[in-house]
């Protein structure tokens, strides 16, 4: 049975000291999410102290990147080791802010996908096309390709402890969000390419919905059968909010 994920990515919000208060108030309001697993992924600089706060909760931490390389002279870069030292468990690579603003591709991802599993960090792995893409109905071939060139190279094994997040990058910030069925078709789509190279395996990946998902459309996003959770941005940042998104499966 695939697990229901609620992650919210804080981005680069809060201070620390707004971090702690934001994350001991999910970790006191996770008692009502039920077996809903609920992830923050805060600045790199709140990791320890928020990893403080939502210890012996449901709440899990996670990073929002990670270095593509292991050690060394790599001004202003995160390790793996280094994130997995302070608690935290996942690591979102792939956003397509990363690839957009920073010209990630998916050789560095690969590299960064390396990372994460030799320092026991679990990905949650970002696909998605641009409005060009979906207007010219090139949708299902981009995210095709990018999952081919990244998510394709790993083996069984490491498969068994990914989690894909998909966001239609139109949607991403714009107050827009893919309808239902977008969501389930291209949900769907995801897991039948996956289901072509992994087998079964497949059926046992949380994919989750990141493009501007919040309390008044998560319950309809979150019941179609292929969506299993939301990467939350803004809402996020949010308590209520997010604790009503993570209360709508």
């Amino acid at each position: 049975m695939r697990k229901k994920i609620v992650a919210g990515n804080w981005k680069m919000n809060t201070t620390v000291a707004k971090g702690e208060e934001l994350a001991a108030a999910v970790a006191e309001k996770s008692k009502e999410t039920g077996e809903t697993l609920l992830v923050l992924a805060p600045p790199f600089t709140h990791l320890t102290k928020v990893a403080d706060k939502i210890k012996g909760s449901q709440v899990q931490l996670s990073a929002q990147n990670c270095a593509a390389e292991t050690s060394g002279a790599y001004t202003g870069e995160v390790a793996a080791s280094m994130i997995a030292d302070t608690g935290a468990k996942y690591c979102i690579l792939g956003h397509s802010e990363r690839r957009e603003y920073y010209g990630e591709t998916d050789a560095t991802l690969n590299k960064k996908l390396e990372q994460c599993y030799a320092n026991g960090l679990i990905p949650i792995f970002c696909v998605g096309e641009k409005l060009n893409d979906r207007e010219s109905e090139n949708h299902f071939n981009v995210v095709k390709t990018q999952l081919e060139n990244t998510v394709f190279n790993l083996n069984d094994e490491q498969f068994g402890k990914i989690i894909i997040a998909y966001e239609p990058v139109w949607a991403i910030g714009t107050g827009k969000t893919a309808s239902s069925e977008q969501a389930q078709e291209m949900h769907a789509f995801i897991r039948r390419i996956l289901t072509e190279k992994f087998g079964a395996k497949a059926d046992c990946t949380s994919i989750l919905y990141g493009g501007s998902c919040n309390p008044s459309n998560a319950k309809a996003l979150f019941a179609n059968k292929d969506v299993d959770g939301g990467l939350i941005g803004g809402a996020s940042l949010k308590v209520d909010d997010f604790i009503a998104i993570a209360t709508s499966f």
